[in-house]
């Protein structure tokens, strides 16, 4: 994961760990014994070859930061991806497709008459809103206005809110209700930009998982200079009068300036802040009320099973050559709440009866206790239980920032780009 996550840091950097949290698995003995499973992989399974099981899967927006970072970088010539079928929401024991167009909204069967006729007035403001022409506010402060009473003027019940909050806007909380409303309609905004590049929903995911991510960084990478080091154990990271200098391995000290790690590299520098579980289920058969969709999102908002946070479920399947043929891989997730976990997962694992095979993992949440600035070890968070990338690259612009003093343009990356290298190059 590191090759993208340090794509556009300039100088003497060492990310440790490319791949720690895009682990793909065929499906082997190998799989079992990482989840303490007895016995080995049913002939049913198919061939091993033909699976590559992501251990923290996650969907792109397809008009999202993370695709414009690979645009960005032209990482994209190494990449093929195809876009995710469906996305749907949960309410009081079934799920619906998510509506995010004024000719969805009239045609779900999610809410009543008059309900569809205020949410589909609530997506025109939406579309029409532009942050930058105070005529399209229509009384509201985008700076000051609080979401919740965004939602009262439109008069969106309880039911419409959790859905527009969770699965449009993409919160995993409610806190968003009462803090200004810009965010929240940018975001929403930024689904419906992503749901009409392709149609079927917003969401991408690359030919043969997430793996084929770091990857590309490390062909491109490879382009430019950089030499990655496979397989190469972390002895010790060497500091010298409070800043890191370089990183010890079988000996041998690779000097450096600036370091980026993941939190399981420097426990002493991070601070636990929760636990997620994830459980991996192989099923022989598309998920239930989605349109046998050979992929898709489900997120089944808090207030709909009385819980704090979200529970997200993402399925994919041999149309990505991710499983075998006839297989399907849906992964559910969420934050933990309780002493049993496994018990605040079952309303996900409900809609994904019968399951063949299933794999459970409970992590650690990490954060970094300071900065980096004074040591130059810049720590990312733990991947979170959101099955999008949003939420990693709001981290991957947190440590840029640290890193380099100054927020991330894209704009101003790319004319620096062509400053360098000339736009001739980069066409």
């Amino acid at each position: 994961m590191w090759g993208w996550k340090v794509c556009t840091c300039v100088g003497e950097i060492i990310p440790i760990d490319i791949s720690s949290a895009i682990i793909s698995f065929v499906f082997s003995p190998k799989l079992y014994k990482r989840f303490n499973l007895p016995g080995t992989p049913p002939e049913s399974m198919g061939r091993g070859r033909d699976w590559n099981v992501d251990l923290i899967p996650k969907f792109l927006m397809a008009n999202g930061q993370l695709v414009k970072m690979l645009l960005y970088t032209e990482v994209t010539r190494y990449l093929d991806f195809k876009v995710i079928e469906g996305s749907f929401v949960y309410k009081g024991g079934k799920i619906y497709k998510v509506p995010s167009t004024e000719a969805e909204a009239l045609a779900s069967s999610l809410m009543g008459l008059f309900e569809k006729r205020r949410f589909r007035k609530f997506l025109v403001y939406v579309a029409n809103f532009d942050e930058n022409d105070p005529r399209t506010f229509e009384g509201v402060d985008p700076k000051k206005t609080t979401m919740r009473d965004v939602y009262k003027k439109f008069d969106l019940g309880q039911d419409v809110i959790d859905f527009t909050g969770h699965a449009l806007a993409l919160y995993r909380t409610d806190d968003y209700l009462d803090q200004p409303c810009q965010e929240t309609i940018n975001r929403i905004k930024l689904y419906s930009e992503s749901l009409a590049r392709y149609g079927k929903s917003p969401y991408l995911y690359p030919l043969y998982g997430l793996g084929e991510l770091p990857q590309g960084f490390a062909r491109l990478s490879a382009i430019y200079g950089g030499t990655y080091m496979l397989n190469k154990p972390i002895e010790e990271i060497v500091i010298e009068n409070g800043k890191v200098v370089g990183v010890k391995s079988e000996g041998e000290v690779a000097r450096c300036k600036q370091l980026i790690c993941d939190p399981s590299y420097v426990s002493d520098r991070v601070t636990k802040v929760g636990q997620v579980i994830r459980v991996i289920c192989i099923l022989s058969h598309p998920i239930k009320n989605t349109n046998d969709a050979n992929s898709c999102q489900i997120i089944i908002p808090q207030n709909q099973v009385n819980r704090k946070s979200d529970i997200y479920v993402c399925m994919i399947s041999s149309a990505h050559n991710v499983a075998a043929q006839g297989k399907y891989i849906a992964i559910a997730s969420t934050t933990v709440e309780t002493a049993d976990p496994e018990k605040e997962i079952k309303p996900a694992l409900d809609l994904l009866e019968p399951i063949e095979q299933k794999f459970v993992s409970i992590s650690d949440l990490f954060a970094p206790t300071d900065l980096g600035t004074e040591s130059q070890i810049f720590i990312s968070r733990t991947y979170d239980a959101t099955t999008h990338f949003e939420t990693t690259c709001d981290d991957i612009k947190d440590i840029y920032k640290r890193m380099m003093g100054s927020e991330f343009d894209f704009e101003e990356m790319k004319r620096k780009k062509n400053d360098i290298y000339g736009e001739e190059e980069q066409q």
